[in-house]
């Protein structure tokens, strides 16, 4: 009995040494990009260590560039994030909405914001803050950058959402309106619910961007993100390479730990809804007695037929 796939062959023996051969050939290739990345560097002096020292040696390092960057990276992406998120599942299910002046609107707004790069909305924020509001100075490019990411970003989970709830098989909204469940109802307690886990893997994703592009905040507008603070640092250390290479350390730390929790939350709503399924056991006496005085009794398969 073959225990393979219908939809994938076991390789031969010739596809086995050809996999074989590729593997060696790209392990190869990228030993020896590495090999003169390290050369590369190691010529023009940036691998000494006194580029380096200050990582390890000078706290204020930490304490003035990198950790107060990273805080005002994750304070953009978290809020970013908490409004996008229900903004976003409030555009994707406005158009799925039956009702045209529900769906048209949600849909050109989706379609609006998701074809405008988000720098461009960074931009337009900050002058926009700057013309008709009377916020701070110092905290305008904080706001822009929120903003700009807010916009585009829902825009795009709107898409994600919608598409999550289309997947679902249509058999679910059938079953739901078969037992009487309003449209809103539907929505609530049978649809989402089931298409957040088919949803999460885009999701994060998404998330994942949002933490990377406030990096166009400090490009472009000042905000004193993470990727801004290599400039301060190296201004005084002179170690720009080592600095991008921190930094970006840094940043695969963060995404990798949102990506990790990501993981796991999927792992658990996938075992939620293994473990909720229950058995039912033939219970004649239970059953007469929940079903309350004057129901009939269920003759059993063992019952004598009365006279």
């Amino acid at each position: 009995m073959s225990n393979l796939s219908v939809l994938y062959d076991a390789p031969g023996p010739r596809a086995r040494v050809r996999n074989t051969v590729l593997a060696v050939v790209f392990v190869g290739l990228l030993l020896v990009g590495l090999w003169w990345l390290y050369r590369t560097l190691d010529e023009n002096g940036e691998l000494e260590a006194r580029k380096w020292e200050p990582f390890v040696t000078d706290s204020q390092v930490w304490t003035t560039y990198l950790l107060p960057g990273l805080q005002a990276t994750l304070t953009a992406a978290a809020l970013a994030m908490v409004i996008a998120l229900p903004l976003g599942a409030i555009l994707g299910i406005g158009r799925l909405s039956d009702h045209w002046w529900i769906s048209k609107p949600a849909g050109a707004i989706v379609e609006f914001f998701r074809a405008i790069p988000v720098l461009l909305l960074m931009l337009f924020a900050n002058e926009a803050y700057n013309l008709w509001t009377d916020v701070d100075r110092s905290d305008r490019p904080m706001y822009a950058v929120v903003t700009g990411l807010v916009l585009y970003n829902a825009s795009v989970l709107a898409e994600v959402v919608r598409a999550g709830i289309l997947s679902l098989p249509r058999g679910q909204r059938d079953a739901a309106q078969a037992i009487g469940m309003r449209k809103g109802q539907t929505m609530t307690y049978v649809l989402l619910p089931q298409a957040v886990t088919v949803m999460l893997p885009a999701i994060v994703s998404q998330l994942v961007v949002i933490v990377k592009d406030t990096a166009l905040g400090g490009a472009m507008l000042g905000y004193s993100e993470l990727l801004r603070s290599v400039g301060l640092i190296s201004a005084n250390y002179g170690n720009v390479i080592a600095s991008f290479i921190v930094v970006a350390v840094i940043f695969i730390l963060v995404n990798f730990l949102l990506t990790s929790f990501a993981s796991w939350l999927e792992a658990k709503l996938r075992r939620g809804k293994r473990s909720t399924g229950k058995v039912l056991t033939a219970d004649p006496a239970g059953a007469t007695a929940a079903a309350g005085v004057g129901a009939a009794p269920v003759a059993g398969a063992g019952d004598a037929p009365k006279p």
